[in-house]
């Protein structure tokens, strides 16, 4: 674990907000890896699901009651995509991290035998300021990597506390960038370069051997006072966290400084290991082995959302604090090792899943509580997308101008907080995923899409197909009306291609030509 104690900090004088007098908020963004739309109890559409009913997450019912449930909030398909544009407010196809990450200099893309995937940045996201175009390693510039100044950054340069538990994934092994700790936290504990865990099981050392050696890249560090404890990762985790925040509230007379919690959780991420305080419950309840596995890990880490929840209420915290609940991508729906058959179902009515620029894989459950700011049981039906998180978060922190390297593709979504306006009238969200992902389904790898109001194009590099879906009208995207209205096949295709050429995004080539495949305009 590495951290800077808080009373090497600098005193700072409270910022207002909005012309009050109270303090600056603290913030926990409550981050889980993988986690599906209806994996919930919380119906985050017009009527309950049956999914909805399987899964018991009486804590994010809690957070809903006293906050803002937002209903079509988006991600990227992929891990790393996703909390790149959340680091850095950059839509994925202009920080080009379009796929996840792992080792130095190493594409995790699969070989296809049409297209040859483009040079992606495969070793992600590096910290600077504004007067450099890359960062110091080791006296040499990281390549293939996005130059950025984080939102962490920021809020810790204006006094924030900041803390992360968790996953990270923002950079490969061997690069400056996998290291939170170089992005403006204060601590790290358990995020590296991995994008999931070697295992939950602390009977396993979460992934290390008797002697302490990583068995595995996913390996989870920092957790060794729980080694062979029968502490499942989840609420290791957690306990690490409030541990953090107990040593942060000793310290908050002298420093007055508020505090940033990134608990980011690597469940429900594969492996599906069985979190023995709930398993046996959903066996009951009927579920296979495998599902009842994956509900363990779902109430696991609802769990630890009350926990936190808890600490904030016992300790004072809950009406400066604000708390945002928020997924990284679609729930997993693709590999019958650990889900029941029929694939692409689990997240109905969405379909598809992880990877997949249909519904299932890029919308998210997400609330936000923040009392005093946020009517409780509110509900919000606009869009937003994952990179609004940067230019938010930050003005929940009180700074509304800085001055950053990168260009910053998100916008605040506290109007929708407010109830006062929406950002995203008139906005199209755009994604691009011109990559090969490990598992194969509808949706799934070389393509590009974007919403635009109540339409969806999706267009593929690779076959050259267009699909378009009313989103509100046909939610679970059955229906390809692209044969019905050229027209808005056309528009759609030419925006997106003009986003996609104005990012400098990239696209596959053509392996028998080497040609670059066809922007969506350039094709009928």
């Amino acid at each position: 674990m590495a951290t800077a104690p808080l009373s090497s900090m600098t005193a700072v004088a409270p910022l207002q907000q909005g012309g009050g007098d109270a303090l600056r908020p603290n913030i926990i963004l409550f981050m889980v890896d993988d986690m599906g739309w209806q994996d919930t109890s919380v119906p985050f559409w017009n009527k309950r699901t049956p999914l909805n009913n399987t899964y018991e997450t009486p804590n994010m019912e809690r957070l809903a009651s006293e906050g803002m449930l937002f209903t079509q909030a988006y991600a990227s398909p992929i891990s790393s995509p996703s909390r790149c544009s959340l680091m850095t407010g950059a839509n994925a196809a202009r920080h080009r991290v379009t796929n996840w990450t792992l080792r130095r200099n190493e594409s995790t893309d699969l070989d296809d035998d049409v297209v040859a995937t483009p040079d992606w940045n495969v070793n992600g996201i590096v910290q600077t300021d504004h007067l450099q175009t890359g960062i110091a390693d080791n006296g040499n510039a990281v390549e293939h990597a996005f130059a950025c100044t984080s939102f962490v950054e920021l809020l810790r340069k204006n006094g924030y506390h900041t803390i992360h538990v968790g996953k990270a994934h923002w950079g490969a092994e061997g690069t400056p960038g996998e290291r939170p700790e170089h992005f403006g936290f204060n601590v790290n504990i358990a995020g590296h370069a991995a994008g999931g865990p070697a295992t939950y099981l602390s009977e396993q050392n979460y992934g290390h051997d008797s002697l302490g050696r990583a068995i595995s890249p996913m390996a989870t560090p920092d957790l060794e006072r729980y080694w062979g404890s029968g502490t499942f990762l989840t609420e290791a985790l957690t306990q690490e966290a409030i541990r953090t925040l107990d040593q942060w509230k000793v310290q908050r007379i002298q420093t007055n400084a508020p505090f940033y919690l990134y608990m980011s959780h690597y469940a429900v991420h594969i492996p599906i290991d069985r979190d023995m305080r709930y398993y046996q419950k959903y066996v009951d309840k009927g579920l296979s082995a495998k599902e009842a596995a994956y509900a363990s890990l779902i109430e696991g880490m609802d769990t630890s959302l009350g926990e936190l929840l808890d600490w904030l209420d016992r300790n004072g915290e809950a009406q400066n604090t604000i708390v945002i609940f928020m997924s990284d991508n679609g729930g997993y729906a693709t590999g019958s090792y650990y889900r029941d058959e029929p694939l692409y179902t689990q997240n109905a009515p969405l379909r598809s899943g992880k990877g997949s620029l249909l519904e299932g894989g890029i919308r998210e459950p997400m609330i936000v509580r923040w009392p005093g700011k946020v009517k409780p049981n509110s509900r919000c039906d606009k869009y937003l997308l994952i990179e609004d998180y940067y230019p938010t978060l930050l003005e929940m922190g009180g700074i509304k101008k800085f001055d950053v390297p990168q260009t910053i593709d998100g916008r605040s979504f506290m109007p929708l907080l407010a109830e006062s306006g929406d950002p995203s009238r008139g906005r199209s969200l755009i994604w691009n995923y011109p990559n090969v992902w490990g598992n194969e389904g509808p949706g799934i790898s070389l393509n590009c899409a974007i919403r635009r109001g109540a339409w969806k194009l999706i267009y593929n590099y690779k076959t050259h197909e267009k699909e378009l879906y009313n989103i509100e009208t046909d939610i679970s995207e059955e229906h390809n009306l692209a044969g019905q209205y050229p027209r808005l096949v056309r528009k759609l295709s030419r925006e997106l291609s003009q986003k996609l050429r104005k990012m400098n995004a990239q696209r596959p080539y053509v392996k028998a030509t080497g040609l670059p495949c066809p922007w969506p305009d350039e094709v009928k």
